[in-house]
């Protein structure tokens, strides 16, 4: 049967692996549990279907038993009576319903061995749903911890590039610094030396200049005014 091969990998399914090649198990579960609910629904009408047969099978055969008896019966009633035509007739008709009985043996067989098997499918199914719908709850706990881990993490490499630029603000601080000093003694260097005789020289030199009426006075003298 189709419907035991198809379900029949649902059942070999490993739920973890599944679980692994999910991109966001928090909502993939719910999808998940969603075709699952969906795959059991179908499960149980055919198991209900499988079952069905089987019991009506069994039915058949059980009918087809009790008529052999039945005849059984008449056939000795028919003897007892001395009516050895009937019996007979009775006879021939408990051989036709025992060959009966064999095929429907088989056939009852067959449907119970399906009905098992559908019955182990959908018990088995049902039992992993139970267990995904137990655990939903703490996978999405676990995806959400996950989560906030990520963003701590994120944080955490925000912070690490944060130092990195102090450092590197440090760094060129520290640059600045230097080629400061280096300009300012470049300027230093650039200043003619001072020659400590001329200095000498202005000191010792005139004490200052003649003032203008000194100079006038002088210059009216000069020309007898």
């Amino acid at each position: 049967m189709a419907i035991l091969e198809r379900f029949g990998d649902i059942i070999r399914a490993n739920i973890n692996d599944l679980l692994d090649q999910m991109e966001d198990p928090a909502i993939m579960i719910d999808h998940y549990l969603i075709d699952l609910l969906e795959d059991l629904a179908e499960v149980k009408r055919s198991t209900a279907e499988v079952m069905g047969e089987e019991t009506r099978t069994k039915r058949l055969l059980d009918n087809n038993k009790a008529e052999v008896e039945k005849y059984a019966e008449l056939a000795k009633k028919a003897l007892v009576a001395g009516n050895e035509g009937d019996a007979r007739i009775f006879l021939a008709k408990k051989q036709e319903l025992e060959n009966r009985d064999a095929e429907l043996l088989d056939v009852y067989a067959a449907a119970h061995e399906n009905a098992m098997k559908m019955r182990q499918m959908h018990d088995k199914l049902a039992s992993d749903i139970q267990t995904l719908q137990a655990r939903r709850t703490m996978i999405k706990s676990k995806v959400s911890i996950a989560k906030t881990q990520e963003i701590i993490n994120q944080a955490s490499s925000s912070a690490n590039q944060t130092e990195d630029a102090m450092d590197a603000f440090t760094r060129m601080e520290e640059k600045a610094d230097r080629m400061l000093d280096e300009a300012n003694a470049m300027a230093e260097l650039n200043i003619e030396p001072v020659d400590p005789a001329e200095v000498l020289e202005e000191k010792y030199g005139e004490t200052g200049n003649t003032s203008v009426d000194e100079e006038l006075t002088k210059l009216k003298q000069e020309l007898g005014l």
